[in-house]
């Protein structure tokens, strides 16, 4: 399950900002992530409780923001909003898309202590 190492890098990423900004405590965490990151939102969710047990940010809300997959179809030339990977275009029905977003994820908003 891949989550559980994104949940750890996310804690990495929570611990470092502690440290260089004098928090102790993460209250909420607003994740933002794209639909075709390839993350299961609810095993996410399960492993960022088990991944922050004893940690800066146990018993944070984790709070995602889920974003679309964007892409420029060469076809018809624009861009377009796509659900996964290798949709058809939704205006002309193209396959030739290239993904310009909705890959990424990343930490947005934190409420600290």
């Amino acid at each position: 399950m891949h989550e559980m190492a994104l949940c750890e890098s996310v804690l990495d990423i929570l611990e470092r900002h502690a440290r260089e900004q004098g928090f102790s405590r993460v209250k909420t965490v607003w994740l933002e992530i794209g639909a075709l990151a390839g993350v299961e939102v609810e095993a996410m969710r399960f492993c960022f409780d088990a991944v922050t047990r004893h940690s800066i940010a146990e018993g944070a809300t984790l709070e995602i923001i889920r974003t679309p997959g964007q892409a420029w179809c060469l076809e018809c030339a624009r861009q377009v909003e796509i659900q996964r990977h290798f949709d058809a275009c939704p205006r002309c029905g193209g396959c030739q898309l290239q993904v310009t977003g909705g890959e990424e994820m990343r930490v947005r908003e934190l409420e600290v202590e």
